[in-house]
């Protein structure tokens, strides 16, 4: 069943800094830029469209609050703006019997993201390696798009399109708010001139790019996201 309706429980999962304090209170802010490589691929449904990931980048800037020491863990918010390349690649196997170049099609969908993030970090909160897991929602707002063909693109070769489904390639990006839940594993280095980041993402879109209404061309076509970034964070209150 299709889920249409933005998951509020999991603000729940973000730490309740506002509260009582139960662990070591802590009070520090950081911010700092962020930048990596995605990889995403836009879930074609009902109809079904074999995909490709296709590549692309993403650029922000992050800011973080850390609130409390809980026996081991340090527990913080963390929010960020990015700039997100998004799309994705369409696997086409069919070769033009005329040995001719097969077609190629790559959608770019390009998005502002806005993640709030619970942080549970493991490790040397001063000087040292920490190890973090991040987890919370995600929205993103619509920029625009653009599109890539290679290839013939004639009634031969769109006719053995997979399931014959071709109406993707001229649909219009139809829900410019896109919403989901995000969450990663990394490690933060800690130094004297600020804390340098490495992570993993996933991303899990709950909302749809296009129309899914019935008579449209698709039941589902949500976003999934793999991104690799790293980051750079000073501190501005300790």
């Amino acid at each position: 069943m299709r889920i249409h309706k933005f998951p509020l429980s999991l603000l729940f999962l973000l730490p309740t800094c506002a509260q009582a304090q139960v662990g070591e209170v802590r009070n520090e802010f950081a911010v700092g830029f962020n930048g990596g490589y995605v990889l995403n691929q836009v879930s074609l449904q009902q109809p079904s469209v074999p995909m490709l990931w296709k590549p692309g980048m993403t650029l922000g800037i992050t800011a973080r609050y850390t609130c409390e020491k809980y026996f081991s863990m340090l527990c913080a918010l963390q929010a960020e703006i990015n700039y997100t390349q998004m799309g994705w690649k369409e696997e086409i196997e069919y070769v033009p019997k005329d040995g001719s170049a097969p077609d190629t099609y790559e959608r770019n969908i390009n998005y502002v993201q806005l993640p709030l993030l619970a942080r549970l970090a493991f490790g040397k909160e001063q000087r040292g390696v920490m190890g973090y897991l991040i987890l919370g929602p995600q929205v993103g707002f619509y920029l625009n798009d653009s599109d890539k063909r290679t290839g013939k693109w004639d009634e031969e070769t769109l006719s053995q399109r997979p399931n014959h489904v071709v109406a993707q390639y001229d649909l219009p990006v139809h829900n410019k708010f896109d919403y989901g839940i995000t969450a990663g594993l990394g490690i933060e280095f800690n130094t004297s001139i600020g804390h340098f980041l490495a992570e993993g993402r996933y991303y899990f879109a709950l909302s749809d790019v296009f129309k899914n209404g019935k008579g449209e061309a698709f039941g589902r076509s949500s976003n999934s996201t793999i991104v690799a970034k790293v980051s750079y964070l000073f501190d501005v209150k300790k």
